[in-house]
């Protein structure tokens, strides 16, 4: 077997396949993963037996500047678009003889353009130490690499290794996109995932995805690219495009959906985008400045560098250093991106504007008036104003206190309509709770109506506290009625808690000798003196699955039979509903 490997690195014999990368928001090619295979009829074919034995002989390095030779060679001969993927094991990554030096070197010589290669770290096992990947991955970033994690999930480490390298592709590892459509774990996983990368502002890449209904799933869920034998095989001679039949499948996503951790109905920074011209780096400065003389309303332009944002320039600051002596004699043909002043805040059209809020009040504050960059999936669209975003958060907070219950602050009956309404549009499994305090008109009226809006807070209180709340929704209809929209996992045990802490939660309200006895005398409707038990919730659950064909009025209908079964338990109950949606 040796002296087979031996023949492999000597005769390099060595096949390059390409598998595409695809955008999943409309169907381009945005690369591919190169992948190795060994001499055909030889057990050195598979990549896996062929990895073992160089690692038995301490030869990994060699074989991996082999197969990165390889693909770039194959890669700039067959004039592929977009980037290169290319794996690394992480003791690869920290070698002091490789770190990306012969394969930048090699980029070049084969008129491969460095920036468009992805190192992709797998989570192989590894002696080195998380200061030696972070040390590493800086070296291959000076020489204009960019870097991936490779099946994310895959290993223990994986998260520590996001958070030291801080990647600009992270691929989720096919076994949580196996069955996606079908696993509600899965799904949360993934969604955990899109929120991670919204903070580090990395791409995820969905890897394995076969069936359609899988593909779907992780469209809607936010990851901005997919690989998988559904998008494309592995071959020898890829295409430069999707196949027709796939690229149907890719149709332009729903702006309503809830990836990335955007709930429906929340604004988000596309709302406030604004259009603005963009520049190339290194553009002279002499023509910015033509730019900005031949349009008098525009305050700003964009710089970017292979269609990525860099950062702002603004028309005031830039003309009046011009305006000082020798100051455009002496930048006039200077590459305009001298006049980029800080580094921008950059976000991607999905960030909710709450969450963009709090990015102004954790970092420069100048961000406010300086603007900010607006991307999707990491290419540069246009920039927001802080003016505009005050201006919609002000509009957002009025619309929630024109429509909040005043007595609990939370959304009355316009947005918890428009919040299913929005469900059913984004054809996302959700369900609804319609809770209902029992003995509530005897309770209001012995003990006045102060400690009947006392219950009814600590109510709101306790459905708030079981709630998620970057995914739930707890809305107040009136009196003593909410509704709860569950789209976290474990919505049922969710439930089971409200049920068995609401005694708990409304302990406070009645003197011992009520709650010694576990009820009170009071007059009923009728002018008669009966014993009323303590107050008790109900809650009648509804079901809606992704694949429905229904209108709120008939989940309304639904929740509120199911409401009443739930009453005629005694006590603290829960109904489900079982009957199936139309």
């Amino acid at each position: 077997m040796q002296e087979m490997f031996e023949g492999v690195l000597r005769g390099e014999t060595l096949t390059s396949l390409f598998q595409p990368i695809v955008d999943l928001s409309g169907g381009a090619i945005v690369g591919y993963e190169g992948l190795i295979r060994g001499p055909e009829h030889t057990p050195l074919h598979a990549p896996t037996m062929l990895f073992d034995v160089a690692r038995q002989h301490g030869r990994v390095t060699e074989l991996e500047a082999l197969c990165h030779r390889k693909h770039i060679d194959s890669f700039a001969r067959l004039k592929l678009p977009g980037k290169l993927f290319l794996n690394m094991s992480p003791d690869v990554l920290v070698d002091t003889h490789f770190q990306g030096c012969i394969l930048a070197k090699n980029a070049f010589s084969l008129g491969q353009g460095v920036g468009n290669i992805v190192m992709e770290v797998t989570e192989a096992a590894t002696s080195a130490s998380y200061d030696q990947l972070r040390v590493a991955a800086r070296s291959c970033r000076d020489q204009g690499l960019k870097l991936a994690i490779d099946d994310l999930g895959d290993a223990y480490a994986s998260l520590r290794l996001w958070s030291e390298l801080r990647p600009e592709f992270v691929k989720i590892d096919r076994y949580f996109v196996r069955d996606v459509d079908k696993d509600p774990v899965k799904r949360q996983f993934v969604r955990s995932m899109v929120d991670i990368a919204l903070e580090t502002g990395a791409l995820l890449v969905a890897e394995g995805i076969e069936t359609q209904a899988e593909l779907a799933m992780v469209r809607k869920l936010g990851v901005a690219f997919g690989q998988g034998y559904l998008l494309g095989t592995p071959t020898q001679h890829p295409a430069h495009v999707l196949a027709p039949k796939v690229a149907d499948m890719l149709s332009p996503r729903p702006c309503t959906d809830s990836r990335r951790g955007v709930r429906p109905g929340r604004a988000i920074a596309l709302t406030i985008l604004r259009e603005v011209p963009t520049v190339s780096d290194t553009v002279p400065t002499n023509e910015v400045y033509a730019i900005f003389q031949a349009s008098a309303d525009l305050q700003v332009l964009a710089v970017l560098r292979n269609g990525e944002p860099l950062g702002l320039i603004h028309r005031t600051r830039m003309l009046d250093r011009l305006a000082r002596p020798y100051q455009r004699e002496l930048y006039g043909n200077k590459p305009c991106a001298h006049f980029i002043e800080n580094a921008p805040l950059i976000v991607d059209q999905h960030t909710s504007l709450q969450e963009l809020a709090h990015r102004f009040t954790e970092n420069n504050p100048h961000h406010l008036f300086e603007g900010f960059i607006i991307t999707a999936w990491g290419r540069f669209i246009g920039v927001g104003t802080g003016f505009d975003l005050l201006r919609e958060i002000t509009q957002m907070q009025m619309d929630a206190a024109r429509y909040a219950n005043p007595l609990t602050q939370l959304p009355g009956n316009v947005p918890i309509n428009e919040h299913i309404e929005m469900l059913l549009l984004s054809d996302e499994t959700f369900v609804v709770c319609y809770a209902d305090l029992d003995q509530f008109k005897p309770f209001n009226d012995l003990y006045g109506y102060r400690q009947g809006d006392e219950a009814i807070q600590l109510t709101a209180d306790l459905l708030r506290s079981y709630a998620d709340p970057d995914l739930d929704f707890v809305g107040h209809i009136g009196g003593d009625d909410f509704i709860v929209v569950f789209r976290s996992v474990g919505w049922r045990e969710r439930a089971q808690s409200i049920v068995d802490g609401f005694a708990a939660a409304t302990r406070s309200l009645y003197r011992p000798e009520h709650l010694e006895a576990r009820g009170y005398m009071a007059v009923n409707r009728l002018g008669q003196e009966v014993f009323h038990p303590l107050l008790s919730i109900s809650l009648g659950i509804v079901q809606v699955p992704a694949d429905r064909s229904c209108s709120s009025i008939q989940i309304a209908e639904l929740a509120t039979a199911a409401k009443a079964q739930a009453k005629k338990i005694r006590g603290n109950a829960m109904f489900v509903e079982r009957r199936a949606l139309p």
